[in-house]
C-alpha cells in the first residue's frame, strides 16, 4: 500500500475528508473538474474560431451527500465559508462564489429538471484569478454532481453549454465555451482542437518528444467582468459587421475573415478595431498550424507559434502587462523551452510555456532568481499533465 502523505493525498480525498469535517459523515461521491490551460488560440473562441487547450491535473472537487429536502448547503474551503439555497426557489445572484454552483443548478431548472437538495464541501487547487477556468471548473464539477444525484443523461457537449449559460447567463459574464468543453470532454495526454463554430472537436497528443507543459503564474490576479474584455469583444464584433458592409461578403464572425479580406478592406476600420481584429484573425490560422504541426511532431515550430501568438496578444489585442511580458521573456531566454505566450484572458494571470524535459529545472530556476527583480512579486510554476475531464471519484 502507497503510504498517504502529502504528495499522494489528491484533492478528491481532500474534499472527502473535508466533508467528514463539516457535516460528521461520509459523502456519497465525489464529482471532479481539472481546469485547462491554453496552449493556443487566445481570444478566439467568442469569434467562432478555433481553440487548442488542455485540461491540466488541477481540479475543483466536491464531496456530496444526498439530502431529503431541496437545500443545498455547500462549504467552500478556500473561503473557510458555507452558504445555501434552496434549489426549488427561483434563485437570483448573491455576488460571490455561490454564484458558480447556484447559476448551474438555476440551468437545470430551466431545462425543466427538479434539483434535489444536497450537503456538500467544495475543495480545489485551481488558483483563483490566474486564468486557469477555476470558475468552469467549479461550474463542470457542479453539472457533475447533478447529474450523479438525479441519473439525468447528458453528453459531454451539452455539460458544456449548460455551464457557459450559468456563466453568462446567471454569474453575468460573457466568456465563450472554450474552458467548460475542456474541463467537461477532456482526453488524458491529450489537447482538446476545438472548433467553436459547431463544437466539433478533435483530441490530439500532446506528448510529442519530450516537451512539458509549465505554467507560470504572474500573481497578477485578473477577472473577466473586467472593462477590457468585454471592450475587445465588443471591437470584434464591430469589426465583423464593418468588414461585411464593406465587402458585401456573408461575416458572421471574424472566423469568416481571412487575412486577405482583412487586408483589403483595413481602411473601414478604425485603427484600434483593426489591430483586434488582425489578432484574431492571425491567430485562427496559428491555431490550425499550431496543431498541425503538433501531430507530424514539430514541437519547434509549434513553439515559434506559440511565440508569435504572444507578440500578436501583446501588440495588437494589448492584453499583456510587464508581468506577463517578463514571464515570457525569461522563459523564452532559456535554453531548451521551445514558445512562451499569455495563456487566458490575459490582465495578469499566466503564461504557459513549451519545454524539453532536461529544460523544466532551469526554466523554474531562471523565473525565481530573475521574476522579482523586474516585477516585485514571487511566480509561482507548475510543471503539468494533461488529463481527462470531469467525472464522478469513488
Amino acid at each position: 500500500m502507497t503510504p498517504t502523505t502529502e504528495a499522494n493525498v489528491t484533492v478528491a480525498d481532500r474534499a472527502a475528508t473535508a466533508f467528514g469535517e463539516t457535516f460528521g459523515a461520509d459523502p456519497d461521491f465525489v464529482a471532479q473538474a481539472p481546469g485547462r490551460v491554453n496552449l493556443i488560440g487566445e481570444h478566439t473562441d467568442y469569434n467562432d474560431g478555433f481553440v487548442f487547450p488542455a485540461a491540466i491535473d488541477r481540479w475543483i472537487a466536491i464531496a456530496c451527500r444526498a439530502r431529503d429536502d431541496s437545500r443545498v448547503v455547500l462549504h467552500a474551503t478556500a473561503f473557510d465559508e458555507t452558504r445555501e439555497f434552496d434549489a426549488a426557489d427561483d434563485l437570483s445572484k448573491d455576488a460571490n462564489w455561490l454564484d458558480y454552483p447556484k447559476g448551474v443548478v438555476d440551468q437545470f431548472r430551466k431545462g425543466g429538471h427538479a434539483v434535489p437538495g444536497f450537503d456538500g464541501v467544495m475543495v480545489g487547487d485551481v488558483p483563483v484569478g490566474a486564468g486557469l477556468s477555476s470558475s468552469a471548473a467549479v461550474e463542470v464539477a457542479t453539472a457533475t454532481v447533478v447529474l450523479e444525484l438525479t441519473g439525468i443523461s447528458m453528453s459531454g457537449p451539452d455539460v458544456a453549454l449548460l455551464g457557459q449559460r450559468a456563466e453568462n447567463q446567471f454569474v453575468g459574464v460573457n466568456c465563450g465555451i472554450m474552458d467548460q468543453f475542456v474541463s467537461a470532454n477532456a482526453t488524458e495526454g491529450h489537447a482538446l482542437f476545438l472548433d467553436c463554430r459547431d463544437l466539433s472537436f478533435e483530441h490530439v497528443p500532446v506528448s510529442a518528444g519530450d516537451a512539458r507543459i509549465v505554467i507560470l503564474n504572474s500573481g497578477v490576479t485578473r477577472g473577466l467582468t473586467d472593462s477590457g474584455y468585454n471592450e475587445r469583444r465588443s471591437a470584434c464584433e464591430k469589426g465583423a459587421a464593418l468588414i461585411a458592409e464593406a465587402s458585401g461578403e456573408t461575416v458572421e464572425a471574424l472566423r469568416d475573415v481571412s487575412p486577405e479580406l482583412l487586408a483589403a478592406h483595413r481602411n473601414a476600420l478604425p485603427p484600434d478595431i483593426h489591430r483586434r481584429c488582425r489578432h484574431v484573425v492571425t491567430e485562427i490560422d496559428r491555431t490550425r498550424e499550431a496543431v498541425a504541426d503538433l501531430r507530424a511532431g514539430d514541437v519547434a515550430a509549434f513553439g515559434a507559434l506559440m511565440n508569435a501568438s504572444h507578440d500578436s496578444l501583446r501588440d495588437d489585442y494589448e492584453v499583456s502587462g510587464p508581468e506577463l511580458d517578463a514571464l515570457v521573456t525569461i522563459a523564452r531566454g532559456v535554453d531548451g523551452v521551445y514558445g512562451a505566450r499569455l495563456t487566458g484572458a490575459g490582465f495578469g494571470g499566466c503564461a504557459v510555456a513549451l519545454a524539453r524535459a532536461d529544460a523544466v529545472d532551469e526554466l523554474v530556476r531562471a523565473v525565481a532568481a530573475d521574476y522579482p527583480s523586474q516585477s516585485g512579486l514571487e511566480a509561482e510554476a507548475y510543471v503539468c499533465r494533461a488529463v481527462a475531464g470531469a467525472g464522478r471519484v469513488g
